[in-house]
């Protein structure tokens, strides 16, 4: 039987890495609104219409004052105000420095296509060391370098000015959109207090391995991560009724039960406790280990063992019936009530054991911490 060779199966495989490679060219998709795409279009123009005029007005319309630059800052400050990249800061220094890193270059560097290198190369780095990363300063940096005759310390001044402007009306126009800017990093404290699969430590690990600059800030990632893992957690584990995890059938007993049988009852099925329940099914009580273990003469000196036979068997002042030693009344929950409501009952009220009754108050399962505890860790480790 022929077999392809391998070069064949290689050969084959070509054309299908090509059309995966191909496919990292589609633009992604901007999920906006037709709202959003307006406010966008409107601030980028009152932007940079109202720095055209001041910088006319006081007659610094020709250049360097307005630079071509200043338009993808507008974009970045209007269309991308949570941006790291867009905060106040990143662009007043972005700009300027990289403007003064390119008129240095052409004073220090003859040679243009040397110099336009270095100015954009050095601005990156001095924009990285300040942490005021702005890719419209690369281009204040390759302007001058492109303008050496219109380059100078001087010319920096109406370029703050220009780019002073743009940040107050980028403000202003955000603010009245409903966008906080400059932006305000998102905190994880909240977001952590809901049950994450990752830490912080995990994702300064993560963005260590990344190694790459986002357009979006480190606290605002751990933030937006937080809130997916809580919405997933929500959504897992959020919905989940009582009814889903409890226990069921559950073994009961009537109030009038003698302790012996009640006792035989929950070591003859490895339980722990045993709920009360009246003709109707209605619970009334409920009887536990703890309580037999309880009013158990601890401080006598005879084994647990006979003491708890004694108690059991019955004696002198001893109780006989289940309703003398149950607890009443009982914490009991819906069988349609959300899990994460017991939460707080086990961890703080301090319930192992909780009954789940039906509309009309009956027995219908039981609830233990090791239900809940399974429940929390299905829904973790579920993807």
């Amino acid at each position: 039987m022929h077999q392809p060779s391998s070069d064949s199966s290689s050969t084959a495989g070509a054309p299908s890495r090509l059309r995966v490679w191909l496919r990292l060219f589609k633009p992604a998709r901007v999920r906006i609104n037709q709202r959003e795409r307006l406010r966008m279009v409107l601030g980028i123009l009152l932007c940079v219409t109202v720095v055209a005029l001041c910088s006319h007005a006081l007659g610094m319309s020709a250049t360097p004052a307005m630079v071509a630059s200043l338009g993808a800052s507008a974009v970045l400050i209007i269309a991308l105000p949570s941006s790291p990249l867009a905060q106040p800061w990143a662009v007043l220094a972005g700009c300027v420095l990289s403007y003064l890193v390119g008129v240095a270059c052409v004073a220090g560097v003859p040679y243009p296509p040397l110099a336009s290198g270095l100015a954009v190369g050095l601005a990156v780095a001095l924009m990285l060391a300040l942490r005021c990363l702005h890719p419209p300063g690369a281009g204040m940096a390759l302007y001058a370098v492109l303008h050496p005759h219109e380059s100078s310390v001087a010319a920096a001044l109406p370029i703050m000015f220009d780019v002073l402007v743009l940040i107050l009306v980028g403000v202003a126009f955000n603010r009245i959109t409903g966008r906080v800017y400059p932006h305000a990093q998102m905190s994880a404290s909240g977001a952590s207090q809901a049950p994450s699969a990752f830490t912080a430590a995990d994702l300064d690990a993560a963005l260590s391995h990344y190694n790459q600059v986002l357009d979006v800030s480190r606290d605002d990632l751990e933030g937006l991560l937080h809130l997916a893992g809580k919405a997933a957690f929500q959504r897992t584990l959020g919905e989940l009724r009582c009814q889903q995890i409890m226990s069921a059938p559950v073994h009961a007993v009537a109030a009038d039960t003698p302790l012996k049988e009640a006792w035989a009852l929950m070591r003859k099925h490895a339980i722990k406790a045993l709920p009360v329940v009246d003709g109707q099914q209605v619970v009334v009580g409920i009887i536990t280990v703890a309580d037999f273990m309880r009013l158990a003469n601890l401080e006598m000196h005879e084994g647990i063992g006979r003491r708890l036979r004694s108690l059991i068997m019955g004696g002198p002042k001893r109780p006989e019936q289940v309703q003398q030693l149950m607890t009443a009344p009982v914490q009991q929950v819906a069988a349609d009530r959300h899990v994460m409501d017991l939460v707080p009952l086990f961890s703080e009220v301090g319930h192992h054991h909780i009954p789940v009754v039906d509309d009309a108050q009956r027995l219908v399962g039981i609830i233990t911490q090791t239900d809940l505890v399974k429940a929390l860790a299905a829904a973790v480790a579920r993807p």
